[in-house]
């Protein structure tokens, strides 16, 4: 599915317009030279009659429907230079445009008039003409003659109008309504699914019906078979019938099927599906929604993209899944916080650039150990370091020994990248990891217009102090009691002596890995 116009509507789109209705109005035609042949023919008793009704034939034709032709090629001839100025990708005058946005709307509407005056006039035309030549005219010829041009004109109409409606939709809607949807354009009358069901109920039924129903009262022709006359016209009717059906199919069922198939794509996750905005009816409503709530889907899942990059994808879901107004709740988690030491001094010998792209390779890394390997989620980045959250909304009993096997795969990833420094001759870091068990109030603080996800609580304030220990303790990690006792798998730890924590009267049991 795609909105691009394809080269050949680009070249012929107003020519194949313009001629829409000539097919129609041929057949038409056709039909009408056929029926006034076997059934009005024997109608015209006089050859004054017969004569009057070839005039007539001659006169009318040669004044009316010239008339009829020059002022559709006129309508189709005042949307040439718009067309041309909106493939060129030119800007019209918003006037102009709306002019004619509303022509292309109605030039099913405009060729379905200037058909129906011109056939439609042929009755009182043709009726004044017979009737002024001073001979009797039987009642049977003025009923039958306005009857052949009604079937006719029906024929010829309902057919014009359908092939008009699905040229313009091929070639013009994409043009003149590029960045506007046709529905929405004020004053306008497109065809409704109702009229095109009543087009299709005379074209397909009407007709044939009621030419096979006037055959009883027609007199027969010499040497003709009356039966193979009603099977004649029954097959005429049937034609038409299908013609009209493969009409309204394609006008009908393609919207259906293009709507069920892009509902099918964004079930999949396909959110750069867009239909064509080809018609100003129902369907036109229909596609234009629809083309929006894809557009509103594609902003609503990359700005769900951009807050998950911002915020992490862990917190992002938690945020999503709970009520997004202010407040938390106590819960127990496990808090891990790590600082790259040595940076500051690497960061005054390098540019920022170097340092910045350094920062986020160490990051991406140690984010990966914690959110894709152990099931935490980094809640926020803190110069160089961050604080990451278990146990957080997951109902998992197993937060803090996930923590604790975090900080030790980072101990493990910090060889490496160490490793890969000394051979570049650059300097290897060091890092400081704390961990801390206990309650705390888990959900979004700030203000009804700026809020933050965040855990909130002593528990947090005694882990940011336990990574701080490291620097005077010379270890790499350190855990408190607390985490200590929510381990439930074995690990070997070794205990340091208690340290004073700020914001704690007793003294902190803090323990580390055991070598």
């Amino acid at each position: 599915m795609t909105d691009e116009l394809s080269p050949r509507a680009r070249r012929y789109g107003l020519l194949v317009t313009a001629l829409a209705p000539v097919i129609p109005q041929v057949l038409g035609s056709a039909f009408n030279i056929w029926y006034n042949a076997i059934v009005i023919a024997p109608l015209l008793v006089t050859e004054e009659l017969r004569h009057r009704f070839a005039a007539t034939v001659i006169v009318y034709n040669a004044a009316v429907y010239p008339v009829a032709v020059a002022i559709w090629i006129y309508v189709i001839l005042s949307l040439r230079r718009i067309f041309r100025e909106l493939i060129k990708g030119n800007t019209v005058a918003p006037e102009e445009l709306d002019q004619a946005q509303r022509r292309v709307v109605h030039l099913p509407w405009i060729a379905f008039a200037i058909s129906s005056v011109a056939w439609l006039g042929c009755i009182p035309a043709f009726i004044f003409a017979l009737t002024t030549t001073g001979i009797p005219v039987g009642s049977q010829l003025l009923w039958h003659l306005p009857i052949s041009f009604l079937v006719s004109a029906f024929i010829a109409v309902t057919q014009t109008f359908f092939l008009v409606e699905l040229a313009s939709q091929w070639a013009l809607f994409l043009v003149f309504f590029r960045d506007t949807r046709p529905d929405r354009l004020k004053g306008i009358y497109p065809p409704s699914l109702r009229t095109r069901g009543l087009m299709w109920a005379i074209s397909a039924g009407l007709c044939p019906i009621g030419s096979l129903l006037l055959l009883m009262f027609a007199p027969h022709s010499p040497g003709s078979n009356p039966q193979w006359f009603a099977v004649f016209v029954g097959t005429v009717g049937i034609a038409f019938g299908l013609c009209s059906a493969v009409l309204i199919t394609r006008l009908v069922a393609k919207p259906v099927d293009e709507l069920r198939a892009a509902f099918h794509a964004v079930g999949q996750g396909q959110l750069d599906v867009q239909i064509p905005l080809r018609r100003a009816d129902e369907f036109g409503a229909l596609v234009g929604d629809f083309n929006q709530m894809v557009v509103e889907l594609r902003d609503k899942e990359r700005l769900r993209r951009v807050f998950g990059l911002h915020v992490g994808e862990k917190v992002a879901q938690q945020i999503l899944a709970r009520d997004p107004g202010l407040g938390g709740t106590d819960q127990v988690v496990t808090l891990l916080f790590l600082d790259l030491r040595g940076f500051t001094a690497r960061a005054a010998q390098a540019d920022p650039k170097t340092i910045v792209n350094f920062l986020n390779r160490f990051l991406q890394a140690m984010v990966e150990i914690v959110e894709t390997e152990h099931g935490g989620m980094v809640n926020k980045f803190l110069g160089d370091g961050f604080m990451a959250i278990f146990g957080a909304g997951s109902g998992a009993t197993t937060h803090a020994d996930d923590a604790v096997a975090a900080g030790c795969s980072m101990l493990r990833r910090l060889k490496v990248f160490n490793a890969d420094l000394m051979r570049a001759n650059e300097a290897p870091l060091g890092i400081g990891i704390g961990i801390n068990t206990g309650h705390a109030i888990v959900g979004s603080i700030g203000s009804s217009e700026r809020m933050e996800f965040t855990v909130i609580g002593n528990t947090v304030n005694v882990a940011s102090r336990i990574e701080g220990l490291n620097k005077a303790l010379g270890t790499s990690l350190l855990l408190s009691k607390a985490t200590k006792d929510y381990l439930s798998r074995s690990i070997r730890l070794r205990a340091l002596p208690p340290q004073p924590v700020k914001g704690v009267d007793a003294p902190v049991e803090i323990f580390t890995i055991a070598d």
